[in-house]
This record gives C-alpha cells, sequence and structure tokens, in this order.
C-alpha cells in the first residue's frame, strides 16, 4: 500500500461520505465473467425437506459478460449481459448509463483500471462528436490496484452471486434473463448499500500503512 494507493482510497472514501446529490450521482461499476455450466446429467429431484442436489458431472458451455452499475445512496441499478467484454461494450454500457441521468451535470463514476475502462473506447464505437458528448457526462475515479473492495459494485456481485451466479445455468439467454429479473425486482425494492468504512477509519486502521508513506500520519494510530 503506497502513496498512489492511498490517494485513490482516500479520494473515493470522500466521495462515498458526500449528501446525496442528483446533479452529481455517483455511480459504482464494473464487470465479471460469467461462466456457463450445463448439465450432463440431471440433478435429484428436491423432496420435502431436502435441497435440490446436482450431479457432479457437468458441462463448459463457454462464458459470457455481465457488466453492471449501482447508485449507492438510492438503489438505481443497470446491468447488461454480453458476449464478450471490450471496449466496444463497454462504450454501449457507458451511453446506456448516460442516458438514466438525463438531468445530471456529471456523472461520477468509480471502476477499476481496466484497459477497456477509458473514454477512448467511447470513441471506437461512436462518431467523433458522440465520443466527445458522452465523455462529458462522466467523472471517472479509480480504484487502486488490487482493492475490488473499494467498489461498492462487489457488494452488489456478491448478492447477485448468493441468488443465481453460483449455480449451473447452461445459456447466456437463460443468464440474461434471471440477472436482469433479480436486478429489477432489487431497484423496485430500492436496496442501498450502507457504506461505513471512511477516510477517518482508514488512517486509524490503516494507520502501519500511512506510517510507511509518512511518518507524521502516526497521529491518526488508535490509541
Amino acid at each position: 500500500m503506497d502513496a498512489n494507493f492511498i490517494a485513490r482510497m482516500e479520494q473515493i472514501l470522500h466521495l462515498y461520505g458526500l449528501p446525496y446529490d442528483a446533479a452529481f450521482p455517483l455511480v459504482c461499476f464494473d464487470e465479471r465473467p460469467c461462466f456457463l455450466i450445463g448439465e450432463t446429467v440431471a440433478g435429484l429431484a428436491m423432496k420435502a425437506g431436502m435441497v435440490a442436489r446436482q450431479h457432479y458431472a457437468y458441462e463448459k458451455n463457454g462464458s459470457c459478460a455481465l457488466l453492471m452499475a449501482i447508485e449507492p445512496k438510492t438503489g438505481k441499478r443497470l446491468a447488461q449481459v454480453h458476449a464478450q467484454r471490450t471496449k466496444r461494450e463497454y462504450a454501449h454500457f457507458m451511453k446506456a448509463l448516460a442516458g438514466r441521468y438525463p438531468e445530471a451535470k456529471k456523472i461520477r463514476i468509480i471502476q477499476d483500471n481496466l484497459n477497456t475502462h477509458s473514454t477512448s473506447a467511447f470513441y471506437e464505437a461512436f462518431s467523433a462528436e458522440e465520443a466527445f458528448a458522452l465523455s462529458q457526462r462522466f467523472e471517472f475515479y479509480y480504484t487502486p490496484k488490487s482493492a475490488s473492495w473499494l467498489n461498492m459494485i462487489e457488494i452488489e456481485f456478491s448478492a447477485l452471486s448468493k441468488q443465481c451466479l453460483n449455480r449451473r445455468i447452461a445459456t447466456q439467454e437463460r443468464l440474461t434473463q434471471e440477472v436482469l429479473a433479480i436486478v429489477k425486482e432489487r431497484e423496485e425494492k430500492a436496496i442501498k448499500i450502507d457504506w461505513q468504512f471512511s477516510i477517518k477509519s482508514a488512517r486509524s486502521k490503516l494507520n502501519r500503512h500511512y506510517q510507511q508513506v509518512n511518518s507524521d500520519n502516526a497521529k491518526y494510530q488508535q490509541t
């Protein structure tokens, strides 16, 4: 954990601590691979008082990609499932996301440093005029390397995994149907994320790393 890590972490924690502002919505974005797994032998049928059981044999049907964003303070969500995750999919997702916030002055995006997560993707997918206009809708903030835990979308991915992504789903069509149904339900319920880890917490709990950057940070250490 170096100075660059701390700087990026504190910027993100600062944003998380700001009050809600519809003019500058804060949205967490990421993508994850989803492996398509089919059954070669039917599982055992459910019986009263027992959970369904799968056979150990399965077949791999490739993979697809889930792109998703969540606005933690409102519970607003957007999800798309694609056969792959290239700059094109990223650009079209961001265009759809911008369409969800027509009145926003800037949409603040928390994301990682994947090479496809760049406004250059807009220029490869759209005309220069449209790409520039789209890029002006966003402010991008990048998580430090190996710090996906700082992106609240990971909490949403965890919830989706428990509800459907940890099961065997054989086709992209079926996975899309199940994921979008769950996302829609969670959005309608306005399920938010209550983030508790603050800059003050970081300076105290991670003080050893802060002191390695600058010894003056010892003053933040818990006593």
